[in-house]
């Protein structure tokens, strides 16, 4: 399969929109699409995430600022999947960071630079198809060149609180190089050294 992976930027705002507009955002909660706007490097407090169509409007806003930082992967022009990817140090004043991610260690070394990967959402018809494979070598391959030290990811554990499998697959992770890096009832943390 002939797929293209684009970095998010200001330029693919509406369709970065549209795609979490058709694409259902899990099996349970499609009401609830997020738009990605929680996992970003802004800070929430002004924001209204209380509807659908504010978090859409929110999106459009933040994609135009470049506040979501992330991936597209396109079949032709169709976006059919979606990895946000940020500095992990820019996140951690995002809303989903302080209401799901205390488990997560903060590192106190200023030199060491994290690219955290928080969610990947990708089309039903073409899920387990490497999609998510493809984004994953990419956000790899990019946080080399930007001298990023690590690659960090929040996969759930199979007993976690949490039902959906947007943080990637464990197995997926194992297999392109990430070990356990940190492993607690809410989720794991597992990195990739890239240097």
């Amino acid at each position: 399969m002939d797929i293209e992976i684009r970095k998010l930027s200001p330029k693919f705002a509406e369709e970065y929109v549209r795609f979490f507009d058709e694409t259902p955002h899990d099996h349970a909660v499609d009401e609830h699409k997020c738009y990605c706007v929680c996992w970003c490097n802004t800070d929430y407090e002004n924001a209204d995430f209380s509807s659908r169509e504010q978090r859409r409007a929110v999106a459009l806003e933040y994609v135009r600022e470049n506040n979501i930082q992330g991936y597209l992967a396109c079949h032709g022009e169709k976006i059919v999947g979606w990895c946000n990817a940020n500095t992990k140090a820019d996140c951690l004043k995002c809303c989903s960071w302080r209401r799901f991610m205390s488990y997560v260690p903060i590192d106190d070394n200023p030199d060491i630079k994290i690219k955290s990967i928080f969610c990947f959402v990708i089309v039903p018809d073409m899920k387990r198809m490497g999609i998510a494979t493809q984004l994953l070598k990419r956000v790899c391959k990019d946080a080399v060149q930007d001298g990023f030290d690590y690659v960090e990811v929040y996969p759930y554990n199979e007993s976690s609180w949490q039902s959906s499998d947007f943080g990637g697959h464990y197995e997926m992770y194992i297999k392109n190089g990430f070990t356990v890096y940190c492993e607690t009832e809410q989720g794991i943390v597992m990195r990739k050294k890239l240097k």
